[in-house]
C-alpha cells in the first residue's frame, strides 16, 4: 500500500476519532447551555410568583404561561394554587430549597404527561407566618433527541472529516513528491546516461539527505563503471599487441623453416595465440558496448544483412534460408553483422548437420507496439537445458554439457551478441524447439515516420 494512502487513512481515523470526540463534546456543552439558560428562565417565572405569594397578591388560579407549569404548596404541603394544566395534578416534586435558595432538579412523568421531562425550580416563599414553596416548571428536550441539532452536528463532524483527510493527503503528497522525483530519475538513470544526479529538494529534511546520499552513491557507481570500462579497454589494448608480436613471431619461424621440433612447437602455439587474440578483441568490443558508444543507426533489410553474412561464410554444415526479404529495421550494420556472425558461429560449432536461419516480420505486442522483425538460428545440434538457457549469455560461460567453449569460442561470443540486440531495443533469446538449440533474435521494426 502507498505510503501516501497509508498516511491518508491514518489521518482519516485520527480525524473520525476526534470528530467524534468534538461532537460529544458539543452535545454535552449545548446540553449545558439549553438546560442553564432554561433553568435561569423557570426560576424567574417562580420567583416572580414567590414574590406574589409574599405581597399576597397570588391569583387562584394561576394565570397560564405557556411552557411554563407553576404549583404554590403551603406549609403544611396543600397546594394553593396552580396553572391550568396542573389542575388536579398532584405535587411537582417533594424536595424543598435550603434557606433562601432556589432547589433544581429534572422530573419526568409524575404530574407531567407521559414521556416528558421537566426542569423543575423550588423557591421558599414567606406567608401567614410560615414557609410556602413555589414550584415552576417547563419541558426539557435533551440536544440527543433534537433531530436537526444532531444531523448538524453529524454534518459538521464528517464535513470536517473530508476536509482533514483531504488536507492530510494533499500535504503527504506534496511531502513525498521529491521522493517521486527522486525514483523518476533512477528509473532513468543507466549505462547510457551514468553521470545523471537525482534531485535534491531545498527542504532542510530526511528526504534532502536521502537525495544527497543517492547522488553519493551513484557517483561512486559511476566512478567504479567508469574504472571498470577503462581496465577492460586498456587491458584489450595492451594484450593486442605482444599478441600480435607474439603471432608474428610465431609464423616467421614457421615461414623459416626451422627445426621440426620448433616447427611444432610454433604449430602448438598458434591456437592458443588465435584464442587469445579472439578474446581480447571480444573484451574490447564488450567495454564499447557498455559504455553504450554511439552508433551509425540507419534503415538496413534484415534479411538482405543475414544474407551476405552467409554468402561471405564458408561452411561445413547445411545451411538452410528462409529470408523474407523487405523486413526493415534501423541498426547499426557492423554490429548486426558480429551479432549474426556470433550466432552463427555458435550454431555452427554445435550442429550435427543442418543450420536453420530464419528471417520474418511479426505483428506489434506491448515490447514491440508498431511490430518486430524476428530472426532465428536453428541448429540440430545437442540443445541447451531450459533451466541453463539464461547463463550461456553470461561472460566466460561453461556449461556442463556437450555445449560448452571447449569446442572452440572465447565464452563471450553470445553475451557480445545479447548486448548488441539490448542497443538496438530488442531482445535474445534461447526459445522452445523440437531439436537442437533455437536463438530468436527480435528487433524493432522500423516505421514509416
Amino acid at each position: 500500500m502507498p505510503i501516501t494512502t497509508r498516511i491518508t487513512l491514518f489521518t482519516s481515523a485520527v480525524a473520525a476519532v476526534l470528530s467524534v470526540l468534538l461532537a460529544v463534546s458539543l452535545m454535552i456543552a449545548v446540553d449545558r447551555f439549553t438546560a442553564a439558560n432554561l433553568r435561569a428562565e423557570v426560576a424567574a417565572a417562580g420567583g416572580r410568583v414567590a414574590l406574589q405569594v409574599e405581597r399576597g397578591q397570588i391569583d387562584f388560579p394561576l394565570a397560564d404561561r405557556p411552557h411554563r407549569n407553576i404549583q404554590v404548596v403551603d406549609a403544611q404541603g396543600r397546594i394553593i394554587a396552580t396553572t391550568p394544566p396542573l389542575q388536579g395534578k398532584p405535587v411537582m416534586w417533594r424536595f424543598v430549597p435550603d434557606g433562601r435558595r432556589a432547589a433544581t432538579s429534572v422530573v419526568c412523568g409524575g404530574a407531567f404527561p407521559r414521556g416528558e421531562c421537566d426542569i423543575v425550580v423550588a423557591q421558599r416563599a414567606h406567608r401567614q407566618g410560615g414557609d410556602w414553596v413555589v414550584y415552576s416548571a417547563s419541558p426539557f428536550v435533551p440536544p440527543w433527541r433534537n433531530i436537526r441539532l444532531i444531523a448538524a452536528v453529524l454534518g459538521g463532524a464528517v464535513l470536517l472529516v473530508v476536509i482533514v483527510t483531504c488536507l492530510g493527503r494533499r500535504t503527504a503528497a506534496a511531502s513525498l513528491r521529491p521522493v517521486t522525483a527522486i525514483q523518476t530519475e533512477l528509473d532513468v538513470i543507466n549505462l547510457t546516461s551514468p553521470g545523471q544526479r537525482v534531485p535534491v529538494p531545498p527542504s532542510r529534511d530526511e528526504i534532502q539527505h536521502l537525495a544527497e546520499s543517492v547522488n553519493r552513491t551513484l557517483e561512486r557507481l559511476e566512478t567504479a563503471m567508469r574504472q571498470q570500462r577503462r581496465f577492460a579497454s586498456d587491458a584489450s589494448h595492451e594484450l593486442r599487441t605482444p599478441l600480435a608480436a607474439m603471432r608474428a613471431q610465431v609464423e616467421d619461424v614457421l615461414l623459416a623453416g626451422e627445426s621440426q621440433e620448433v616447427v611444432a612447437v610454433a604449430r602448438s602455439l598458434l591456437p592458443s595465440l588465435d584464442r587469445l587474440q579472439a578474446i581480447t578483441t571480444d573484451l574490447l568490443a564488450l567495454s564499447r558496448l557498455d559504455a553504450r558508444a554511439p552508433a551509425d543507426h540507419r534503415p538496413i533489410d534484415l534479411a538482405e544483412l543475414v544474407d551476405e553474412e552467409l554468402d561471405l561464410r564458408g561452411s561445413a554444415k547445411d545451411v538452410v534460408r528462409r529470408l523474407d526479404h523487405g523486413t526493415e529495421i534501423l541498426g547499426d550494420r557492423l554490429q548486426l553483422s558480429r551479432l549474426f556472425g556470433n550466432l552463427l558461429d555458435n550454431a555452427e560449432r554445435h550442429a550435427a548437420t543442418t543450420v536453420v536461419v530464419t528471417v520474418r516480420a511479426e505483428p506489434g505486442d506491448p515490447g514491440h507496439p508498431h511490430g518486430s522483425a524476428v530472426a532465428e538460428v536453428l541448429d540440430d545440434g545437442p540443445g541447451v537445458p531450459r533451466d541453463q538457457r539464461e547463463v550461456v549469455f553470461q561472460r566466460f560461460t561453461r556449461l556442463d554439457t556437450a555445449r560448452s567453449r571447449d569446442v572452440g569460442g572465447t565464452g563471450l561470443g553470445l553475451p557480445i551478441a545479447r548486448e548488441i540486440a539490448k542497443c538496438h531495443g530488442g531482445t535474445l533469446a534461447i526459445e522452445d524447439s523440437p531439436s537442437g538449440a533455437r536463438f530468436v533474435l527480435r528487433l524493432p521494426l522500423r516505421t514509416g515516420e
